[in-house]
């Protein structure tokens, strides 16, 4: 199944966007994005993707500092980009995040991850990483199931302006190590390949 846009008008402001994104009722167990002004609906993602996701959160539990946390299904706002985002994994200051009610700054986080879904891979390509840089969230990992040269993992940092710089980039099968503050090599050999 793939995302479904809803349009809206194009002259709301920031504001607008953001309560029609709050007080709609969507389909549960969706996930409901702002991405570039439009909000996209998309299924729950698949037992592998979920999967994926889970392996990361379990090896950053072992090196993650006391005062940041995990989290799924935390949304982060880019006004700039007009984009509200749930990444698939999200490490953030546990205290800001006790402390909103629907999102917190995307400039808050420190780390997203996001794994694509062959249905809506290029926002997980373009989009998301042109409004977390300009957050300038430190970190973005790309688990990338649906690449056109197979599966990979791409680490993303160094911020500047709407552009990441590539640190690292793998095949599946190999390690890629987080920078400080995690200090985490990932096995990437442990995600399902489908």
């Amino acid at each position: 199944m793939s995302a479904l846009t809803v349009s809206h008008d194009p002259e709301q402001g920031w504001d607008d966007l953001v309560r029609f994104w709050e007080e709609m009722e969507w389909p549960e167990g969706s996930k409901v994005e702002i991405i570039e002004g439009i909000v996209t609906v998309s299924p729950a993602p698949a037992s592998r993707h979920n999967l994926i996701a889970a392996r990361i959160q379990r090896r950053l539990y072992a090196v993650l500092p006391e005062d940041l946390e995990i989290f799924q299904t935390q949304a982060i706002a880019v006004p700039s980009r007009l984009g509200m985002f749930i990444p698939d994994l999200l490490v953030a200051p546990v205290r800001e995040c006790a402390e909103s009610d629907s999102h917190i700054s995307g400039a808050l986080a420190e780390l997203v991850v996001e794994v694509t879904s062959q249905s809506n891979a290029r926002h997980d390509r373009v989009s998301k990483p042109a409004a977390y840089a300009t957050a300038a969230i430190p970190l973005y990992l790309l688990v990338d199931r649906w690449a056109p040269g197979g599966p990979t993992v791409t680490l993303y940092g160094e911020p500047k302006g709407d552009v990441y710089r590539v640190l690292s980039a793998v095949k599946f099968g190999d390690p890629i190590k987080l920078p400080e503050p995690f200090g985490l090599t990932l096995d990437t050999g442990e995600f399902p390949v489908d």
